[in-house]
């Protein structure tokens, strides 16, 4: 059994504190490196895979350092919206203010204005990725 293998039998077959250390493995293994290609691909099948869950640790841990570092932007950036809607706090984010971009604020407005159209509150979290003042009308022109 490969060290590949071995990592995605644990996520498989693990509960979820098994799962979420797998992921905090993968989180201490993007500093420093030590990961091989086939571990990679394997580490961003399982933070995909703990992505589509409900679980917010699950989630938050999926968003750490190994996401910060190997995830595509799609995937990324609908990690950091799903922790918003799960009201998790996006101080698990890992590059949160290096990766952020025009993509992850619209996406921000949108369900900022979806929630004010329906009287509930916007998060600070959520406002902290809605664009700058001003950034709206200087694109629309």
């Amino acid at each position: 059994m490969t060290a590949t293998d071995g990592m995605e039998a644990r996520y498989r077959d693990g509960d979820t504190e098994q799962r979420i250390a797998v992921l905090e493995d993968l989180n201490r293994h993007a500093y420093d490196g030590a990961l091989a290609d086939d571990e990679r691909e394997a580490g961003l099948g399982l933070v995909r895979d703990a992505l589509r869950t409900n679980d917010p640790r699950l989630v938050s841990a999926a968003m750490g350092a190994f996401a910060g570092r190997h995830l595509g932007d799609h995937d990324w950036r609908h990690g950091v919206m799903k922790l918003v809607f799960m009201e998790v706090p996006l101080t698990t984010v890992d590059r949160l203010v290096d990766r952020r971009d025009a993509e992850l604020s619209r996406m921000a407005a949108d369900l900022a204005e979806e929630r004010e159209a329906a009287g509930r509150p916007v998060p600070d979290d959520l406002r902290s990725l809605l664009p700058p003042v001003g950034a709206a009308r200087e694109e629309g022109r």
